[in-house]
């Protein structure tokens, strides 16, 4: 009830949204570690502004998995559908290995029990080997699941889907979130943003809120799957003006956020994998240990995750497993209590982020406003009791939906950001920088000291930003970007470093202008963006410097210049006093004007030398940056990225023939079951058919059958419908005639009908349309004869025909028929009613007075016209 009412709200707050002329939608996703969601704002007339795309199994939420099967992908639900029988061919927790080492990623996978074979590629981070000769990138895998996102709410909106917000974990650091944009660029998304998944909640919280009357703390505390954070957001309100009048706008600022990137739900699971494997291995006994199975791992674990979430609303919870290993089932049963116990260092580490939070603010646990719980691992009863315990309150906020919240806020996101769409109510956000970041100076004559270490980007600095640096250098140098605080390194980083640029050009500028006269030393300039993604580039590195040296300028004499500009002034007055005389000159001579301007100017053209003045010019060079960044943070190059997309086409295409493939052979199959139950059951096909004649038919299908399930197994889409159509070709004619048996009596039915209320529309045409042509009136009526005869005629001719025969006429040819006496008949109705003719009386004196009149007219325009005859040759002879 508690969803329904948030939806509910949902929708009506947000019907304040407003659409610019535009067919396209903007959509957002929430990619987790096992669960994607995706949104959508698509304003048509009648819809409700933003909604849930729901997939092809009608869930709200999709498996953020991929599998490979006898070379065949699956995605999201076909995946999870193999996840107990294949568990090496399906790849989870994509989202938390994109941008991580190999060596983090394998060992990640083994404390998970994910049977994966993990490669190291050349950059150092991993890869997934599908096959002996085929291996993917995570990037690759992670924009399979990103394209299936996209379809999804493409499929959703009936529309085409322009621009999309992703949501991401706040402590991806810079490789996580280039890593995403490249699986983004190659599942052709484009991302207008990154979003961190504590800002979407923020927004989502303050949409339909007003905090004019009072500013708030607030803490969004999230445990997902494999994560936790707790951020600390303050919410208010600032005066703005709109149309000219003062108006109340709510903004929030994102204070600070601290997190545990290795604790979730998944540990709790992990707690109950391990005790229920030891369980199992003592009932079985002989040594077995059933984690080095990793079907019977992947069944236990999918059981697990059940009995964990029946425990969040029940003291006790079974679990049982059908054949978990070598035909064993296992059945057990665990209580609240056990569990709680088996997590127990796993609640204090829980409240970490948010005591983190609280000592670095300054704040008190009273300061807080309210406590909103998000990500589904809070629904675990233990966890809010500490929670509870440590804000000393008895009830914690659950105002948002603990799944849909972020991707709900990232998609007002989407909105506000795209060009299509406008939110017309406002919160303004300000999210800060997850990580604090450094540059450093290395090159000839520089030493490892503070002096070549710059801050340059504070924690929690807004997004985006622009980030100016200067510093006097003269030779070629390497800039090293790298984490501020190397206790907060994002997950699997052991060297603060994530970026390496070598710059060059400044030592040829420096030994080139090093001869004039330089009025300052030279500098070297660097600008960088942090942009609305969180993401930290180089964008422009130059030489600036400033040169001063003595040039050569025209020499001014004042005297002259002074007495140039009286005489242009006595010029000026001259021409105002004598405008009419110059004007009359004008006509006479063509020089008139020209030499009196030319003689006003020739104080200008005294020649005065030159002088020496000295001058400052600077100068700024652009110099030549070139990457060169090792480990997994290393972009894909040009040619990489071309062969992935291309790679990533071929299994859209194969996927798309796939499913074609798919349909065409259910619509065969369906077709045959139903033919062969008509034919065989159905008294009404025995009227219009021979049994040699459905014998028949039943025979061509048994055979297309008998091939289905045979050679058909393996048959292309193009075969299915080959078979499909020799099927239809003869079965058709039985179809045919069945359809007719009942349609083509209901035809004669209605035109007899219509034609009778068309006669009595006729005969009321006498008296209610009199004006109405006769002739028309009676060819319609012969009309109308003659069909009812064609009729007859045809009806007397079907009854001595066999059903098993074809049909004299057909359904089809009475609606035609019906259709043109309609037409003939509607043109007669629509022939409007003739306006009355007036005639007035004619007086014998008037006409003769209008005669009169009429001629004496003639008689003035005759000479009218004599008149102008005379006077335009006289206006030639002035022309």
């Amino acid at each position: 009830m508690r969803n329904m009412l948030f939806r509910f709200g949902v929708s009506l707050s947000l019907l304040s949204l407003l659409l610019f002329k535009s067919e396209s939608a903007v959509s957002s996703i929430d990619l987790g570690s096992e669960w994607l969601k995706v949104a959508v704002v698509n304003l048509k007339p009648g819809q409700i502004p933003i909604t849930i795309a729901i997939n092809e199994m009608s869930k709200r939420k999709s498996p953020a998995l991929v599998a490979f099967q006898s070379e065949t992908r699956l995605l999201a639900e076909e995946a999870a559908g193999i996840v107990a029988r294949y568990p090496d061919k399906v790849f989870s927790n994509l989202r938390d290995m994109v941008g991580k080492p190999y060596r983090d990623v394998k060992r990640f996978a083994d404390a998970m029990y994910l049977p994966f074979d993990v490669v190291e590629d050349f950059r150092g981070a991993a890869m997934i080997r599908v096959s002996d000769d085929v291996s993917y990138s995570v990037e690759e895998l992670l924009g399979m699941i990103l394209k299936y996102a996209a379809n999804l709410a493409e499929f959703h909106s009936k529309t085409m889907v322009k621009d999309m917000v992703i949501s991401v974990p706040p402590y991806f650091g810079q490789a996580e979130r280039k890593g995403l944009m490249t699986a983004a660029e190659l599942a052709g998304i484009n991302v207008i943003s990154l979003i961190n998944e504590h800002s979407g909640a923020a927004l989502q919280y303050g949409i339909d809120k007003d905090f004019s009357n009072g500013s708030r703390h607030v803490i969004f505390y999230d445990m997902g799957s494999s994560s936790t954070y707790a951020a600390l957001v303050y919410f208010s309100a600032y005066n703005a003006k709109e149309f000219g009048k003062t108006v109340s706008a709510n903004q929030f600022q994102v204070k600070d956020v601290r997190w545990d990137s290795g604790l979730g739900g998944q540990n709790m699971e992990l707690r109950l994998v391990e005790y229920f494997a030891d369980e199992f291995n003592k009932q079985v006994g002989n040594g077995v240990d059933v984690r080095k199975y990793p079907k019977a791992m992947a069944k236990l674990k999918k059981q697990v995750k059940r009995t964990k979430e029946i425990l969040s609303a029940n003291t006790a919870a079974p679990i049982s497993v059908e054949s978990l290993h070598d035909d064993r089932d296992f059945r057990s049963t665990i209580t609240r209590e056990k569990f709680e116990e088996l997590c127990g260092d796993l609640w204090d580490k829980s409240l970490m982020p948010v005591k983190e939070v609280l000592k670095h603010s300054g704040l008190q646990a009273d300061d807080i406003y309210a406590v909103e719980l998000i990500g589904g691992a809070t629904r675990v009863p233990k966890l809010q009791v500490k929670l509870l315990e440590y804000f000393g309150r008895k009830d914690l906020d659950k105002h948002l939906d603990a799944d849909e919240a972020t991707v709900l806020g990232a998609a007002l996101h989407a909105a506000n950001l795209s060009d299509g769409i406008k939110l017309n109510r406002k919160l303004g956000m300000v999210d800060g920088s997850s990580y604090s970041f450094f540059m450093e100076l290395d090159g000839p004559e520089l030493s490892k000291d503070g002096d070549t270490r710059l801050l340059l980007v504070p924690r929690m600095k807004k997004l985006p930003s622009k980030i100016f640096k200067s510093f006097n250098r003269s030779k070629d140098f390497e800039l090293l970007l790298a984490y501020d605080n190397e206790g907060l390194l994002p997950p699997g980083l052991s060297s603060p470093v994530f970026a390496q640029f070598a710059v060059s050009g400044l030592t040829d500028a420096a030994n080139k202008y090093s001869s004039r006269n330089l009025s300052s030393p030279i500098k070297a300039n660097l600008h960088f963006s942090l942009t609305r993604s969180g993401i930290l580039s180089l964008d422009l590195a130059e030489a600036a410097f400033q040169v001063t040296e003595w040039i050569e300028v025209p020499k001014r004499n004042l005297t002259v210049e002074n007495s140039t500009i009286a005489s242009s002034n006595v010029s000026v007055d001259l021409d105002a006093e004598n405008t009419s005389e110059q004007n009359s000159n004008s006509l006479e001579s063509d020089g008139g004007i020209s030499n009196a301007s030319n003689s006003t100017t020739e104080p200008n053209t005294v020649d005065l030398g030159t002088e020496k003045k000295l001058k400052k010019m600077t100068f700024r060079i652009p110099l030549k940056i070139v990457e060169k960044t090792m480990g997994p943070g290393i972009p894909l190059s040009k040619e990489s990225l071309l062969n992935a997309k291309s790679k990533l086409e071929a299994l859209d295409k194969k996927d798309a023939e796939r499913r074609r493939t798919a349909e065409l052979k259910n619509n065969l199959e369906e077709y045959i079951y139903a033919t062969k139950e008509k034919f065989e059951t159905s008294e009404d096909f025995e009227r219009i058919s021979s049994n040699d004649e459905r014998q028949s038919g039943i025979k061509k299908l048994d055979e297309v059958q008998e091939w289905l399930y045979t050679d058909g197994e393996d048959a292309t889409a193009t075969e299915f419908q080959e078979r499909l159509n020799l099927l239809k070709a003869a079965t058709d004619p039985i179809f045919f005639r069945f359809k007719e048996l009942t349609a083509r009596p209901e035809a004669v039915k209605f035109a007899r009908r219509y034609l009778t209320e068309l006669q009595q529309t006729i005969r009321g045409w006498e008296k209610d349309k009199p004006w109405l042509p006769k002739v028309k009136v009676e060819e319609l009526s012969i009309n109308i004869d003659k069909f009812k005869t064609w009729l007859d005629e045809k009806e007397a001719e079907q009854q001595k025909m066999s059903g098993f025969s074809m049909p004299v006429f057909t359904s089809k040819e009475v609606y035609e028929k019906v259709t043109g006496v309609q037409n003939k008949a509607d043109s007669i109705k629509k022939i409007p009613k003739p306006k009355p003719k007036t005639e007035k009386p004619i007086n014998n004196a008037e006409t003769e007075k209008d005669t009169s009149g009429d001629e004496k007219p003639a008689e003035e325009s005759d000479s009218s016209k004599n008149e102008e005859d005379k006077v335009e040759p006289e206006m030639h002879e002035e022309l």
